[in-house]
């Protein structure tokens, strides 16, 4: 048996000294005005320095879902609860929990994109037939793949595009990549879809899904991305004073029906 007792907690993350904090083992004062704020976010995440490629893709990738305007629940959610409670917080954390399945979050992307992945490496199969037999089985179980589709965009995301290319550049795209973009090609083809996108969620997934984060983490990544702009929307609901938002008479369709409660609680026998 071991002379020091296991500890209650485990973490490499950080550990703070009398004078000093370290961040995977390097001081936070020297990291700061040193590190980019994207360097810095990869180190934490991943418990290593990036290269410089890898930290050009962070940057890219936090800029990445900074707004969507008010079509974007989470932000909506956000201005409708600070109307209500005027708290920066109170907003930050009500459009952090609108991020899910439909919406900002890369985790179901990233989780089937290396899930697949896996797969594929271990048949003989050329990148195009695995990809074909993938989306057969998919499409023949009624299965979405995530990533593919948006309402305004058709044929290509602007968005996605340009992470591409950064990847492309800095040396980050790899066979993951190339993988997903075979299981759209696929897509498109067997579906005669040709204008559905890969949209930027899901080139995140899978420049993520490259790079070696997790599902989570991906999804960690986007929040953070977003951040800025809910913080800007959140401020400007708060500086416009509006008091208790509703949806308006006219975008709502009420039942107008009415019920007799003694009638009713006699005909139940109360």
């Amino acid at each position: 048996m071991s002379t020091e007792q296991k500890k209650y907690w485990q973490t490499s993350v950080s550990d703070v000294e009398e004078a000093s904090v370290f961040i995977r083992g390097y001081d936070l004062g020297h990291i700061i005005g040193e590190l980019s704020f994207a360097s810095s976010a990869f180190l934490l995440i991943r418990g290593r320095l990036p290269s410089p490629g890898e930290s050009k893709m962070m940057e890219a990738v936090l800029c990445s879902v900074l707004d969507y305007s008010l079509k974007k629940p989470g932000t909506i959610a956000a201005r409708y609860c600070v109307s209500g409670n005027p708290s920066m917080v109170a907003g930050l954390a009500t459009a952090m929990l609108s991020a899910g399945e439909y919406t900002l979050a890369p985790d179901s992307g990233g989780a089937f994109i290396v899930a697949t992945y896996a797969d594929f490496k271990k048949s003989n199969d050329s990148i195009e037939s695995a990809a074909d037999r993938l989306v057969s089985t998919l499409r023949s179980h009624g299965q979405r793949v995530p990533g593919f589709g948006h309402p305004n965009f058709r044929f290509t995301d602007p968005r996605a595009q340009k992470l591409k290319d950064i990847a492309q550049a800095n040396e980050v795209w790899g066979e993951i990549c190339d993988w997903y973009e075979a299981i759209h090609a696929s897509f498109i083809k067997q579906a005669n879809k040709p204008d559905l996108v890969i949209n930027e969620v899901g080139m995140l997934a899978a420049i993520l899904s490259q790079m070696e984060f997790s599902p989570d983490e991906m999804t960690g990544l986007a929040l953070i991305s977003t951040m800025p702009g809910v913080v800007a929307h959140v401020s400007e609901e708060l500086k416009s004073k509006t008091r208790i938002r509703t949806v308006p008479d006219h975008d709502v369709s009420y039942n107008t029906t009415r019920h007799d409660l003694d009638a009713d609680l006699k005909a139940l026998g109360w």
